[in-house]
């Protein structure tokens, strides 16, 4: 089988996708920072230590490579991160992309970005992916870094690469309580009281993995994927999750105004301090918005079909519970 290499191999998507190539015979080898992640299978894996910001690094981890995974990525809307999030999103993928195509042997990559990424429209709430980027809206930085992110692959395909793109939407599934969507199961599981209006669109981990892979294993190339199972209201999100953790949903609504004054006593209060705001302008605005992102495009090229949201959350909750049966630890227990 071919040689595959994967960045971001401790994220949530690397750490489901790492297990599923190993599985169907392909040689991994992943690039990883400070420890090997602790992943299924990690001893069947060519860990190569490194960044995404080391461009000669890169094209050595190449050699012999027919396929790249390209998963590593930053995810905040804190205001100081905006230059790291340039740094990681852009430039890491431009490397990557230079990367590729410098390689001794045609390589084909598949990207993942984000429907952050899909440009917006006051006309309709139903976007695809040929909706438009406007660049004179203003954008959160997260979302402008993994636009910038896909024009760098765009360039990489104008000149002769082999690649496709992915976005997907808040992905679920088990992974640290502290990281990515994650932080919303335990945001439940501690019981915490409010929960803001507006939806959000999601998408099983286990889904997107099978998706990238059928993409990137297939003739299709020079197109982008919107990777997403359906919408839910938070408060929708936050009672499925509660239901299936046995605990008490939130119940206490946040209003779009009160969202406003939340998220400027944070910023005074992370100036302060010199800590992190637990609520931004971005994502208070974020989860104020209501789009729906079509997920027809992957279904027909692919033939794949979407887990249930249902399905989705329960595996999640089963996972985390036994992660804390194991983890008695205060982060897991509500703040008083």
């Amino acid at each position: 089988m071919s040689m595959v290499f994967v960045t971001g191999g401790s994220g949530l998507i690397g750490s489901y996708l790492i297990p599923a190539l190993v599985a169907q015979g392909h040689r991994v080898r992943a690039l990883y920072r400070g420890q090997v992640p602790a992943v299924a299978q990690a001893d069947q894996v060519d860990w190569v230590e490194g960044d995404i910001l080391d461009i000669a690094l890169l094209r050595k981890a190449l050699k012999g490579v027919s396929y790249v995974f390209h998963s590593a990525g930053l995810v905040s809307y804190a205001p100081q991160d905006a230059e790291l999030l340039q740094q990681v999103n852009v430039e890491g993928t431009a490397n990557i992309v230079d990367a590729c195509l410098d390689a001794e042997e045609e390589i084909k990559l598949c990207h993942v970005s984000s429907i952050a990424a899909i440009g917006r429209s006051k006309e309709t709430t139903l976007l695809n992916e040929t909706s438009k980027w406007d660049a004179g809206e203003k954008q959160s930085a997260y979302a402008e870094s993994k636009h910038y992110g896909e024009l760098e692959v765009w360039r990489g395909i104008a000149e002769g690469l082999q690649a496709v793109i992915v976005n997907p939407s808040v992905v679920l599934g088990p992974a640290d309580w502290n990281r990515s969507s994650t932080r919303l199961f335990k945001y439940v599981y501690q019981q915490r009281p409010f929960y803001t209006p507006g939806s959000a669109n999601f998408v099983d981990v286990r889904d997107v993995v099978e998706a990238m892979m059928r993409l990137t294993f297939s003739d299709v190339s020079g197109e982008r994927f919107i990777l997403n199972t359906g919408q839910l209201t938070y408060k929708e999100f936050f009672a499925e999750a509660a239901r299936c953790f046995g605990k008490k949903a939130p119940s206490m609504r946040v209003s779009p105004a009160l969202a406003e004054v939340v998220w400027r006593l944070e910023h005074v209060r992370a100036w302060l301090t010199g800590g992190r705001p637990l609520i931004t302008k971005d994502t208070a605005r974020v989860t104020a918005k209501s789009h729906l992102f079509d997920n027809q495009k992957v279904r027909k090229t692919t033939g794949m079909e979407f887990r249930p949201l249902s399905e989705s959350i329960a595996w999640t909750c089963q996972v985390l519970l036994q992660i804390a049966q194991n983890q008695r630890g205060p982060e897991l227990t509500r703040a008083n």
